[in-house]
């Protein structure tokens, strides 16, 4: 093995990566706790204190922070240990859980090891991004994958927490439910589904009172129907998406998003009408990266650290790509890269400013996300197995 092939091997190495992730997890929460600015995780924090205190989870306290939660209330129990640490260790160990969590479930994927490397090492610049920010949405990219890797395990039980504890938390989880038809056993993964979901429902009240969380999610499903109104404008951060395109394209706020969810629901369900392919690994793996993208390109709630999630599913599409890459492969991902992941990090202000107020962040997603559906959807059977890596 000449020094080249040692040096890649080396950067191919399941926990030396892991360690890189930790570490840009803690630097990035040194970075942010230095310059005191970690909203965001008072934001969850809170979520906690305010769970035991019987307060509104969902109304503003702009002496502690600002803007207001939007999760769900089993989320003051997935924060809880985080929210008694001391501030800086809070931060870390929040933003190193995002890591650890997001990094198992990519390599929980049935590929070949070179390529789980390859996917870790192309999302990293997108989970940086999202550590500064302290979201919970590596996470919930995880919930979605380690449904699709649960499922072909035939672990369903299992498949179906992370389902609902994820949906529980932020509705995206829900996706994972894409996948249905691919399980073996599909009553075990309803009723499953059923017994987490009771069980979810209930156990926030271990914190406080019954009447509180019952009443909690009455506020919570408010808070979300409010939050979708105000995404829906041409200055907020939200919104980067299919609609904010065409919004913000051409200046009109009041295009309903419906007018475009309703049509990408239809498109995303296309392929499943080939039911003939469910058994292919390919098939299936493509519907993974098709569900990862449209979860967020589809949300008006979409924010720029939200695209971990699409992100993912855009670098494990590359990543299965039939050797040597097409120029359309490459090139469809260098534009990915560079405007959806590079663009909030590297580029001059001024141009970040214009890629934000045109959620033009968004725009190789959606690309993407419609090459996919034309792989699925125009391969024969057993073709896609030649097109892709295997």
């Amino acid at each position: 093995m000449n020094t080249l092939d040692k040096v890649s091997a080396f950067f191919q190495k399941k926990y030396f990566i892991l360690g890189v992730w930790i570490v840009l997890a803690i630097f990035s929460a040194s970075k942010q706790y230095a310059k005191n600015s970690y909203n965001n995780y008072l934001i969850f924090k809170n979520v906690y204190y305010h769970s035991l205190s019987q307060e509104n989870l969902y109304a503003e306290y702009p002496d502690l922070y600002h803007d207001s939660n939007h999760y769900g209330p089993v989320f003051s129990l997935v924060i809880a240990p985080f929210a008694i640490l001391p501030l800086w260790f809070g931060l870390s160990f929040w933003n190193i859980a995002n890591a650890v969590v997001l990094f198992f479930a990519i390599w929980s994927l049935p590929i070949r090891e070179g390529q789980k490397a390859m996917i870790t090492w192309l999302v990293t610049n997108e989970l940086f991004t999202s550590f500064v920010n302290f979201q919970f949405n590596p996470i919930i990219a995880a919930t979605i994958i380690f449904a699709f890797s649960f499922i072909k395990k035939e672990k369903d039980i299992w498949a179906a927490f992370v389902i609902a504890i994820g949906t529980f938390v932020k509705l995206y989880s829900v996706a994972g439910l894409a996948f249905f038809f691919f399980s073996k056993h599909k009553l075990r993964l309803i009723a499953a589904g059923i017994a987490w979901s009771v069980l979810l429902f209930f156990v926030p009240m271990i914190l406080t009172q019954p009447q509180f969380i019952v009443l909690s999610y009455q506020d919570w499903f408010s808070a979300i129907i409010s939050k979708n109104s105000l995404n829906a404008s041409l200055d907020s951060a939200q919104d980067i998406s299919v609609m904010g395109l065409v919004r913000r394209g051409v200046g009109d706020a009041n295009i309903p998003s419906l007018a475009f969810v309703v049509p990408g629901i239809l498109l995303f369900l296309v392929p499943y009408l080939k039911f003939k392919e469910f058994a292919q690994e390919k098939f299936r793996q493509l519907i993974l990266c098709s569900t990862l993208i449209f979860v967020v390109i589809f949300s008006s709630s979409s924010e720029s650290s939200t695209y971990i999630i699409a992100f993912t599913g855009v670098s494990i599409w590359f990543a299965l790509q039939r050797r040597p890459f097409s120029i359309t492969v490459v090139s469809l991902f260098l534009f990915a890269f560079i405007l959806t992941s590079l663009s909030p990090t590297i580029f001059p202000q001024v141009w970040r400013e214009f890629v934000e107020r045109y959620s033009l962040k968004a725009l190789p997603c959606v690309i993407i996300w419609i090459y996919i559906l034309y792989q699925l959807v125009s391969s024969k059977s057993g073709e896609l197995k030649s097109e892709l890596n295997s």
